[in-house]
């Protein structure tokens, strides 16, 4: 297994800089469409893409090249969509749980590995999975403040995220990274030009300075993640993640004044606790196929 000091550190970053881009984006939310928002995002999504295609292995051309075309104008649909709808999440319903309830990825990763990816899951994962949707209802419950009707929208991200990471699973087999990183960035900026300007309300000049530091927390943390994956493996730096929870839950409650309801706490411990042992687990059962692979070829 891959494991450096170096790749824990960037993973750590990663996470960190997700949160204060999440932070951020509430902040141009409350003020701004989340479709504008998200163009000007793209606009150096893109460009980081495009730097990263050209340093690549082939160059662009062999970014392009993709053997499922559909799959990843699929992904780079699916992410458009989730993080417009997350922007909207961070304003009706609030950093912090909508952050708790995108922690449920992993358990609806693994439900819907079954019927996409044809895998097999024991009572061991099927346990975790059954505990993380109990740990959702949990956090969608009404408070005392009442029921909020857009809960819901962070629950849509979490299952789009899901969906997601499936997809990526599956272009993977076939596409290199740089491939799927550059259809990522070009699908999203192509969508949200095309709607932008139909919700373009001119930013102040503080709050270009916002938009520009959500560009660089785009640019910085997906740099970080990458460099995260190349020094360490893909089940250690998925624990990791739930790192831009914790952070993501002190922005919320010291910059914007939130309140952690005890079933957002609760709910969050067991889809976290849940979401760990599925990887866990999935970790377990892929190694021993490689395991089994390995012996049947000696």
């Amino acid at each position: 297994m891959k494991s450096t000091p170096l790749g824990y550190t960037f993973a750590f970053l990663a996470f960190s800089v997700f949160a204060i881009q999440d932070g951020i984006s509430k902040h141009l939310g409350g003020s701004y469409s989340p479709v504008q928002v998200a163009m000007v995002r793209y606009w150096a999504f893109v460009a980081f893409a495009l730097f990263l295609a050209s340093r690549a292995p082939g160059g662009l051309s062999a970014a392009v090249a993709t053997k499922r075309p559909l799959l990843q104008v699929l992904r780079g649909l699916i992410l458009f969509s989730q993080i417009l709808i997350s922007i909207v999440a961070f304003t009706k319903v609030g950093l912090a749980q909508s952050q708790a309830i995108f922690a449920a990825g992993p358990i609806f990763v693994a439900l819907l590995s079954m019927p996409i990816l044809g895998e097999k899951v024991g009572w061991r994962r099927w346990t975790a999975i059954v505990f993380g949707l109990v740990g959702v209802v949990i956090m969608l419950s009404p408070t005392a403040g009442g029921f909020n009707t857009y809960i819901w929208l962070p629950l849509i991200c979490a299952v789009l995220g899901a969906v997601y990471g499936i997809a990526t699973r599956l272009v993977s087999r076939d596409d290199q990274p740089s491939t799927s990183f550059f259809y990522l960035a070009i699908v999203g900026f192509i969508g949200a030009s095309l709607l932008g300007p139909f919700f373009w309300v001119p930013f102040s000049a503080t709050d270009w300075a916002w938009m520009g530091g959500l560009c660089c927390t785009g640019i910085v943390g997906h740099f970080a993640l990458i460099r995260a994956y190349e020094n360490l493996d893909a089940v250690i730096v998925q624990p990791i993640s739930y790192w831009q929870l914790v952070i993501g839950a002190v922005i919320a409650i010291t910059v914007f004044g939130e309140v952690l309801r005890w079933n957002t706490v609760v709910g969050a411990a067991i889809v976290v606790g849940a979401g760990l042992f599925t990887v866990w687990r999935e970790w377990v059962v892929s190694r021993r196929v490689r395991r089994a692979e390995e012996e049947a070829r000696v």
